[in-house]
């Protein structure tokens, strides 16, 4: 091989080694932002890292499913299923909607839903930084955060192109 070869072949591997490392740090870049912007109230600039449309799209059927489940726990099965959507309706859109806004990301990670039970309301406390992270696929990136009462809230985030944003939230288990 020639030497002009052998330097091309090592800037190629070069390169593509670089990209496959910044796309692997990319879900951390991006939790990473995401705990900077909210610790520094720049919540507008939340869009940087997190999808707005995909984490409502997320979490409006589990919002929606456990306004049901409810409903038809404390009435049974004797409302008409229209009702019933109807309420759903008017409760779980107002509460979609404030969730996933820069506002409702800010909420959750400052407010006491991630808070661990006894730690005080005033002590600093940042639920992202002992998130358990994992790769459960090339595209999809989960980082779980126990709620106060130590159920599982899992922050997904998706790959698009070489970026990562937060897209969706697995709520926990009642």
């Amino acid at each position: 091989m020639n030497r002009k070869l052998k330097w091309g072949l090592a800037l190629i591997a070069v390169i593509a080694l670089a990209t496959l490392g910044y796309v692997i740090a990319g879900p951390y870049l991006a939790i990473n932002g995401i705990r900077h912007l909210v610790a520094g109230k720049r919540g507008s600039e939340l869009p940087l890292f997190v999808d707005f449309a995909e984490l409502r799209a997320s979490i409006d059927p589990q919002i929606r499913e456990r306004i049901a489940r409810g409903i038809l726990a404390r009435t049974g099965s004797s409302q008409r299923p229209q009702t019933i959507a109807e309420v759903v309706e008017l409760i779980g859109k107002p509460a979609i909607d404030a969730i996933a806004s820069p506002a409702g990301i800010d909420r959750l990670l400052v407010g006491d839903t991630l808070r661990p039970a006894g730690l005080a309301a005033n002590a600093p406390f940042d639920p992202l930084a002992s998130a358990q992270t994992r790769f459960e696929s090339a595209s999809l990136f989960t980082a779980s955060v126990p709620n106060a009462q130590g159920k599982p809230l899992v922050f997904e985030f998706r790959r698009d192109g070489l970026s990562w944003k937060l897209t969706g939230l697995r709520l926990p288990e009642n």
